[in-house]
């Protein structure tokens, strides 16, 4: 028996260039209004059999203004990103420069001090990895760099290719199949 998941990207809690690492804010205005444009698309899925968020503040509002009533999973928290936590990667490309250099080369490299990519990649994938076969659906609203390394695990990608792919807010990631062996489907969000 397959797995059905379908990972929803979590509404936006501030501009593209205001973005920061870990961010834990809330959603702003402009989250609120894409939820509102999208919600009669995104509400059905509030009948998987089993509902899950990242923990984060905006994730959980998402799931829950679209009814999902999610219940929070610590696996699908963005990547730890240590000391960096809660600059924009502009702050820390001016006070460590050679170390971003070395974060965006390396996917096993931790500059931060926190969680690479791969691991952060693997930790993702063992989650999918783990989640019961189900006849119906898991849904599961996350940040979008959580879409982002699903979908490098699911198709088996190397990390590197993590960082060519965008993930809008309120965009969806279906995977359906056995762990190691996932078929995958992307469909566009709000942003």
């Amino acid at each position: 028996m397959s797995v059905r998941f379908c990972l929803v990207a979590a509404a936006r809690s501030s501009s593209l260039l205001a973005e920061r690492f870990d961010d834990d804010r809330p959603l702003d205005h402009a989250g609120w209004h894409e939820i509102q444009l999208v919600a009669h698309t995104l509400v059905p899925l509030g009948r998987a059999e089993l509902r899950y968020c990242s923990p984060t503040p905006r994730s959980r509002a998402t799931g829950d203004a679209l009814g999902f009533a999610p219940m929070a999973q610590p696996a699908l928290r963005d990547c730890d990103m240590g000391r960096w936590r809660g600059l924009t990667l502009a702050e820390v490309t001016a006070r460590e420069p050679a170390a971003v250099d070395a974060w965006l080369a390396d996917p096993r490299s931790a500059p931060h001090g926190g969680e690479s990519l791969h691991a952060f990649i693997s930790r993702i994938g063992g989650w999918l990895d783990t989640r019961p076969a189900l006849d119906g659906l898991i849904v599961a609203v996350a940040e979008p760099a959580v879409i982002r390394a699903a979908l490098v695990y699911a198709l088996n990608a190397p990390p590197p290719a993590y960082w060519n792919v965008d993930v809008r807010p309120l965009s969806t990631l279906r995977l359906t199949g056995l762990p190691g062996r996932w078929n995958v489907n992307l469909e566009a969000g709000a942003g």
